[in-house]
């Protein structure tokens, strides 16, 4: 439905019929801005479409700060540049979904790649999230290499600093942990009981071989080094445009052994974007040869 309009009268802006009785003013210049300050500090492209969820995600920092306008708040953040709210602006405005095992069919073909490997594994989880896709890759490492998983390691990075947080802690809401086959259940989570009952906490054997970190892949250098036997860069490249896609998959090539795997999400396709990669299956990519 075409969202209805009117103008409002004390700011001489345009704002959705359902904004005018909120308690906040986020103009058309207020979004424009903040489409270009999120694009420049994480490459996120925010569509036309996406105003209410900026409202709606970024009303609880103006409300933080005693404002009311978002004028008044990007100003803020704009005369410091070096802010702590900088970060709190980027985490309002990225978008975490994720869930344990998805997108299913990766995870036996990186089994598959590893179980032969002699020396240590590592995977580079490149979008963390709240932590459950690098905790299935730690899963996984564990039923492939058995005692040999204890010199793997995952390395989990995301720009997102409350969801590495949520991440590091382990916890899940046990519905969610239910969705995973019962001997998954049992061997890789401890349920909570008391004040923690209906919830689950990752053991220590599946937390200890996963390093969270805070990255911003926009960023000039990169705390981690290679080379990875797998990188997963899963549903986060739809958020940028085919420029930042480009430049960010020529960085991951020398970080990757020379067989190592990339995989993209289901709706993401690579070949058109890097000459670095060539499609080996389903959103799977090995390095192109040279």
């Amino acid at each position: 439905m075409t969202e209805q309009r009117e103008r409002v009268a004390d700011t001489g802006q345009w704002a959705s019929s359902n904004q005018i009785e909120r308690d906040l003013i986020l103009t058309d210049a207020d979004f424009t801005r903040i489409r270009e300050l999120i694009y420049q500090r994480a490459g996120i492209v925010l569509a036309e479409h996406k105003r209410e969820m900026v409202y709606s995600r970024l009303a609880k920092r103006l409300r933080h700060h005693g404002m009311t306008r978002f004028t008044d708040y990007l100003v803020r953040l704009e005369r410091q540049p070096e802010a702590k709210e900088w970060e709190a602006f980027t985490n309002a405005l990225t978008t975490n979904l994720t869930a344990f095992f998805r997108e299913a069919h990766h995870f036996p073909l990186l089994a598959d790649h590893i179980k032969n490997k002699q020396e240590p594994v590592t995977i580079w989880c490149s979008a963390a999230s709240t932590g459950e896709e690098p905790y299935s890759l730690a899963m996984t490492l564990l039923e492939t290499l058995g005692a040999k998983a204890s010199q793997a390691k995952v390395i989990a990075t995301d720009i997102d600093t409350d969801a590495l947080a949520r991440a590091r802690a382990g916890v899940y809401p046990l519905e969610q942990v239910r969705k995973l086959d019962e001997a998954r259940v049992k061997r890789f989570f401890q349920k909570g009981t008391g004040n923690h009952a209906g919830f689950a906490r990752v053991r220590p054997e599946v937390s200890a071989l996963v390093e969270f970190l805070p990255l911003n892949l926009l960023a000039p250098q990169w705390p981690i080094k290679g080379a990875f036997d797998a990188v997963f860069c899963r549903n986060i490249m739809i958020y940028f445009d085919k420029d930042t896609q480009s430049k960010i998959l020529k960085r991951f090539a020398p970080l990757m052994k020379p067989d190592g795997l990339l995989f993209a999400g289901h709706s993401e396709n690579f070949s058109y974007i890097s000459d670095a990669f060539k499609l080996r299956g389903q959103t799977v990519y090995t390095l192109a040869k040279k």
